[in-house]
């Protein structure tokens, strides 16, 4: 780094002392004067052909964010320094807030601020020295899970609103602990908690996680518990203090757990291998207690709101079947006024059943009187008085042809007001 920084000074200023040494002989023999801008963009020029792009590691100085976005700081050795300036745009990908004294590795381009003439590294991308053999450990595993299914949404569990008991991994000495059961006693003090301690960063740590982890679902399966969640949990640091959560074993062992797992690692610009495991990722310890954990008073307001919704609809009903009792009363009225209406409506149906047999009779009366008239005009006798008479044998045959009667037979004459006895003389 110390070289680094001596050969960007050392050809600086060979670039500007050349550049000066041209431009005496060029005054000599009688060119123009150098330009401030003109010798500044000349400068970068030599700057660009030479250097850039750059790989420069120091700590940082000075650092400060402006309210335009922009991050001014100075990186330095034991022995030199260098302004630098972080743009928002490439500010905006940082994954972590930077500090003075933070050891860092930066890409950028070398350039010349023309408004103070100074040199200045143009940042581009900046990470935490060391980190890069990391991410790539980091980036080869998390491929490889995702390949192996252990990020697949499919898999996720939701989270019980009411679980029976919640289970913590995370340090004894760690701040995350006091965090994550103050929200718990908070929230939901009636449920128990129960803490399997384990290291969260280390050597050791891993292995020491698995087993926690391990000792938690072997209460559940037995029923020593009615764990229903799990809170994986520490508190924020760089990435080294964090990589205890991108092991192997610890996400083969979250993704066996027999109930839902919520990793709450770091703060909420760190994600972890554990993150991507999980059923749940949580930004900060504090949020992971509170998924885990609706608070008593919302379930307390939802039961009240269940008893309103009970008494309305109670009296809802209440009111309707008054109502209804109140149309059958109306339609069926007292007692007697019902028998007043079944009398009245008898006696008019009496009254038309004899309108009606009256109706009847008289009609079958003229029905008789008509056939009597008619069978009247039938009777021989009215035809007798016009002067006919009626001839009928001694046993009382009726004679209507003269075949049918013989000399000497006694006959009758039947006349309008007697009869004749007769002897028949002879037939013409």
């Amino acid at each position: 780094m110390k070289s680094t920084t001596s050969n960007v000074e050392s050809g600086t200023l060979a670039g500007v002392s050349a550049s000066l040494g041209m431009e005496s002989a060029a005054t000599a023999s009688g060119a123009r004067v150098w330009q401030i801008q003109a010798l500044c963009q000349a400068v970068t020029q030599a700057l660009e052909q030479r250097f850039n792009p750059v790989l420069v590691r120091g700590e940082i100085s000075g650092f400060s964010r402006a309210s335009s976005g922009h991050c001014y700081f100075s990186l330095k050795d034991e022995s030199a320094q260098i302004r630098c300036a972080m743009f928002r745009r490439a500010a905006g990908f940082l994954e972590f807030s930077p500090r003075d004294g933070e050891l860092v590795e930066l890409h950028g381009r070398l350039g010349v601020y023309e408004a103070r003439g100074d040199l200045q590294l143009i940042v581009e991308s900046m990470r935490r020295a060391g980190q890069g053999a990391l991410l790539e450990q980091f980036a080869r595993l998390k491929a490889k899970l995702e390949g192996l299914g252990l990020f697949d949404a499919g898999r996720k569990r939701p989270l019980r609103p009411m679980p029976r008991a919640i289970g913590v991994v995370t340090s004894l000495d760690a701040a995350a602990l006091h965090d994550v059961m103050t929200a718990l006693q908070r929230r939901v003090p009636h449920i128990p908690v129960i803490l399997a301690p384990a290291a969260v960063q280390g050597l050791g740590a891993p292995a020491e996680l698995v087993q926690a982890l391990s000792r938690l679902y072997a209460m559940h399966e037995k029923g020593k518990s009615p764990i229903d969640v799990i809170l994986l949990v520490r508190g924020g640091g760089s990435i080294e203090d964090l990589w205890a959560f991108n092991d192997e074993q610890l996400a083969f062992a979250i993704a066996q757990s027999p109930v839902p797992v919520v990793c709450g690692v770091g703060h909420e610009t760190d994600f972890t291998i554990a993150d991507f495991v999980a059923d749940l990722r949580a930004p900060t310890p504090t949020a992971a207690a509170e998924m885990a954990s609706q608070p008593r008073d919302v379930w307390l307001a939802r039961v009240d709101g269940l008893v309103r919704g009970m008494q309305i609809a109670t009296r809802r009903q209440i009111e309707q079947r008054g109502q209804r009792l109140d149309l059958t009363a109306s339609r069926l009225g007292r007692p007697s006024e019902r028998v007043a209406q079944q009398r009245l409506q008898l006696s008019f149906r009496s009254q038309r059943l004899n309108y009606l047999a009256l109706d009847f009779l008289k009609q079958r009366q003229q029905h008789l009187q008509r056939a009597a008239l008619r069978l009247g005009l039938l009777d021989p006798s009215l035809v007798l008085h016009r002067g006919y008479a009626w001839l009928t044998s001694s046993d009382g045959r009726t004679i209507g042809s003269v075949h049918e009667a013989r000399p000497g037979q006694a006959v009758q004459a039947i006349l309008a007001d007697g009869k004749l006895d007769l002897i028949v003389a002879d037939i013409n």
